[in-house]
């Protein structure tokens, strides 16, 4: 299968190495925003065709599915611009910035019938597919999942140190991985939410700290702590506490409530997350099924950001 991604940052050389462990892959072609750095990329990975215009890359032979690792607010529309030319699309996460594009996304692959798939890749951890199967088999209740995502970014770079030519966000972004994965764990949508945000940042012009409670109508709870002012340990850690265990998850590592590590080794095919996350990507495709985390899935996540932001929204204006 010839598949091409854009984005020549952290993220998309993230996927260009999962890629590379995918059997029959071939990446035939990336798109990049600096030029410079496409081409140092491309030429890394061996990727025989690079360029500035993802139409152009969209226009490839063979081509048959795209990969975007690209800033957020270009995910909604470049994710119509490859259904729309017939082009099968994983859009990393946040799959839009609103509610509105990411409904607009779930109606053209409705339109299009190709496959759209968000990257919640916190559904493919195998962390987190170990408490999942723990969940299906009846043997773990979730009562509360306790998170914190911290990272320390006073300045606009990216995961592999490097400057972003856009901002980052706690609520769209990093909050999204979260509330997917608790309504995902919980087996049930979110009925209450509630939120506070810090201050906004001058130059940034977004809060760096946030704290968010959500409820389900069973009753399972989510407290989650966002920052990025918190200079490490960086990253998320997931606390799952059950009616039959307490788990910590941290990306693709879990221990059990009393610090003892679980082999994962046996989850699944591989210990990669985001490698996990493309190997279904690419079998939905070979298999013309619904992916796990397709842009429909990931919807009721969006809704709840949207909530949140309006109520943090609600809080300003009631304040000025």
């Amino acid at each position: 299968m010839k598949v091409g991604v854009a984005g020549q940052g952290a993220f998309g050389q993230k996927h260009l190495d999962a890629l590379a462990k995918i059997p029959g892959i071939e990446v035939i072609t990336l798109t990049g925003g600096n030029q410079a750095a496409t081409e140092e990329v491309a030429r890394k990975y061996k990727i025989p065709h690079w360029t500035g215009d993802l139409a152009e890359s969209l226009k490839q032979p063979g081509l048959e599915a795209m990969i975007l690792a690209t800033p957020t607010g270009m995910h909604a529309d470049q994710g119509v611009q490859c259904m729309r030319a017939g082009k099968h699309v994983e859009i990393e996460i946040p799959i839009a910035d609103t509610l509105a594009d990411s409904e607009r996304l779930v109606k053209i692959q409705k339109e299009t019938g190709v496959i759209c798939m968000g990257g919640h890749t916190r559904r493919f951890n195998p962390s987190h597919q170990y408490v999942r199967k723990k969940i299906k088999a009846g043997e773990l209740k979730i009562q509360q999942m306790n998170v914190q995502t911290y990272f320390f970014r006073r300045t606009n770079m990216n995961a592999a140190g490097k400057p972003r030519s856009w901002t980052d966000h706690l609520l769209w972004h990093h909050a999204c991985h979260t509330v997917d994965l608790f309504q995902y764990q919980a087996g049930e949508p979110v009925s209450e939410c509630y939120s506070v945000q810090g201050p906004i940042h001058p130059e940034l012009k977004i809060a760096m700290d946030m704290g968010i409670v959500l409820k389900t109508p069973a009753g399972k709870i989510l407290t989650l702590s966002l920052s990025f002012n918190n200079k490490g340990p960086l990253g998320t850690f997931f606390r799952y506490i059950g009616d039959n265990g307490t788990y910590v998850a941290r990306y693709d590592d879990l221990e059990d409530g009393d610090g003892n590590k679980i082999d994962l080794s046996q989850v699944d095919v591989s210990m990669n997350g985001i490698e996990l996350q493309d190997r279904e990507f690419i079998a939905a495709i070979k298999e013309k099924r619904e992916p796990n985390a397709s842009v429909a899935q990931c919807l009721p996540a969006m809704q709840v950001l949207d909530r949140i932001e309006k109520l943090l929204n609600s809080a300003v204006k009631a304040s000025a």
